[in-house]
């Protein structure tokens, strides 16, 4: 742990707000007492943490309270797919590991009370990611109390962080069953085939009579394509109680994720919430507005949002804006899941769904396959090329959270391994920071997953990404090739000594102490379709700052365009010349698989 005195905290965060160009006014005491809430989204480097993952900080809650054996209360701390014993007052305990990274913002995956076990018989898993609710207003057992999240959330404040919360609008857990469909799967059944206004398909008995998918009134009956149900003694499973109704779903079984089942189809037998009707509608707003009441917290991440009927996003978005406003939040970040690499698939829910922001996919597929060198350094280019599709162009880009892996497709070390399973220690070092130097310097909100400051890489996708921070029992975890680590086996894996977490920190540091890295407009420089030179700049005001990589594996010399009046020049990482070469030329230097960051300040 690293420990930090209340004196040094305190420099700390004054000197993070400093460098963020934050000045509290005297007469504005809210401003002045809590000057964190004056940054935007692109001033913070994010931090995405698995609570049952991350620290243990009290055992007595690792049963969730029901101490019924792990098909029940979903604790074996021995198996990937269950609750491992994490918290909240774990994630509080290791505050200062996480701002002595660099991170000013927590994000928390969902902490709602969930269903513990889902799943065939053989195939059971538990909720320890947290995507099974059945209860929206409170925390689940398994992570702590209302009052534990409040003693987070406080503390988090205190340290002048933020803290995103997880919401899940899509789905609650699998309650809902089929008569049809016994074995709990029913293939999906479509609007044209199985009608609203029919029981059972076109040829069946008129239902809703009436109903056109607007009038929400006319809808009585929810056996349109199935008939659906709630089984004995689950009557009153969710919370609030009108999610047990099965009218506000749409009951149309499995999604294909392909057309219209994307949006109307049970995400893996989840029940998939009926998110065009008014009432729940307006039931989200009321559920997800009281957290920001009651908590202030800072931002929502929201889960699967581009399977959500984009109308609820264009009413629920600004509503939530308005809730934290009056809170007193007035840089309330909200983004979106939208699990795609497709700049232009991504951009359309900013500008169809009114998302303030999405998970940057794209950028993620591209630095992974850029970083790894398996293709050109255009392959970035061509991401950052699309930023002006973005609702608010270019600016709006650049709030959008950039990220080298997570906890459903694996993380950066896996990747590449995968790519490249002969790699040396210090090549796959050389490439994972390649990798996070590039997040950390370029447009966005840079978010780092649990454990990659620690060199974890996991065995592959979703629970086999989700290693222990704590002494793990899970032995396909202990066994991983770590990232500038020989460590096996099981451990504490909070040492801030760490290469990978020395490294994140010192460009995290340069990050928060340049606003041109967080809110420059940005200039790629130069992009071949070969591994090798990639180069850009971030400029703000009469700053330029010049990131530089060779991604290839031989040394390179070139000139980069900069701008002409950018002529003395500094270094914040790697040898940069203390001078252009000529007017709007700059001579650089590199190593394989090394980067540099350089400033110019005060041009013309």
């Amino acid at each position: 742990m690293v420990a930090l005195t209340p004196w040094r905290r305190t420099l700390l965060a004054m000197t993070a707000l400093s460098a963020f160009g934050v000045v509290a006014v005297a007469t504005d005491v809210s401003a002045a007492a809590k000057p964190y809430l004056q940054r935007g989204p692109q001033d913070e480097v994010i931090y995405f943490v698995l609570p049952d993952r991350f620290e243990n900080g009290d055992p007595a809650n690792d049963h969730g309270g029901l101490a019924s054996g792990p098909l029940v209360d979903g604790f074996d701390p021995s198996r990937a797919g269950f609750y491992h014993g994490g918290d909240l007052k774990g994630v509080i305990r290791r505050l200062d590991y996480i701002q002595g990274l660099g991170a000013s913002a927590v994000w928390l995956a969902p902490i709602f009370r969930n269903k513990a076990v889902q799943g065939p018989p053989g195939h059971e898993s538990a909720a320890h990611h947290g995507y099974w609710i059945t209860d929206f207003t409170d925390v689940d057992p398994h992570l702590g109390t209302k009052a534990d999240f409040k003693a987070l959330v406080d503390a988090a404040h205190a340290r002048g962080m933020k803290v995103y919360m997880d919401i899940v609008v899509n789905h609650t857990a699998d309650v809902i069953q089929y008569r049809e469909c016994p074995d709990g799967r029913c293939a999906y059944r479509g609007v044209a085939d199985y009608p609203y206004t029919r029981k059972g398909g076109v040829d069946g008995a008129p239902i809703n009579d009436g109903f056109d998918g607007k009038d929400f009134g006319k809808l009585k009956r929810p056996d349109w394509a199935y008939t659906p149900y709630v089984p004995a003694g689950q009557e009153h499973a969710k919370k609030p109680d009108w999610l047990n109704d099965p009218i506000y779903y749409h009951n149309r079984g499995e999604s294909t994720f392909a057309g219209e089942s994307s949006l109307l189809g049970d995400f893996a037998t989840l029940d998939d919430v009926f998110t065009e009707n008014p009432r729940v509608v307006a039931g989200f707003i009321e559920v997800y507005g009281r957290w920001i009441d009651d908590f202030g917290i800072d931002g929502f991440r929201i889960d699967t949002a581009r399977h959500v009927d984009p109308g609820f996003w264009r009413a629920f978005v600004p509503a939530m804006l308005a809730r934290a406003r009056a809170r007193g939040i007035p840089n309330f970040h909200i983004f979106g899941e939208v699990f795609d690499p497709d700049p232009a698939i991504l951009a359309s829910h900013t500008r169809a769904d009114k998302l303030p922001a999405v998970l940057d996919f794209a950028f993620q597929a591209a630095v992974a396959d850029v970083a790894i060198g398996r293709t050109g350094t255009d392959r970035l280019a061509r991401v950052f090329a699309a930023d002006p599709v973005y609702e608010g162009g270019e600016a709006g880009a650049r709030q959008l959270p950039t990220f080298l892996g997570n906890h459903d497709m694996g993380r950066i070390g896996w990747f590449v391994l995968k790519a490249r399973p002969r790699i040396g220690d210090d090549e796959l070092l050389a490439r994972v920071t390649l990798a996070n130097a590039l997040m950390l310097t370029a447009r966005g909100a840079p978010t780092i997953y649990y454990g990659d400051e620690q060199g974890f890489t996991g065995d592959g996708d979703y629970a086999d990404s989700r290693e222990d921070m704590f002494a793990s029992q899970v032995a396909s975890y202990n066994d991983n090739r770590l990232v500038g680590s020989a460590a096996r086996g099981p451990r504490s894996a909070f040492d801030a000594d760490a290469v990978l977490y020395r490294r994140i920190a010192e460009l995290s540091k340069i990050r928060v102490a340049t606003p041109a890295l967080r809110d420059g407009r940005q200039v790629v420089r130069v992009a071949d379709d070969k591994p090798g030179l990639f180069a850009m700049s971030r400029l703000l005001g009469k700053t330029e700052v010049l990131a530089v990589f060779n991604t290839g594996d031989q040394p390179l010399k070139a000139n980069v365009p900069v701008e002409a009046g950018s002529v003395a020049w500094r270094s914040l990482h790697g040898a940069c010349a203390a001078t252009a070469a000529a007017p709007g030329s700059y001579a650089v230097e590199l190593k394989p698989l090394d980067y540099m960051i350089c400033v110019s300040e005060g041009r013309p």
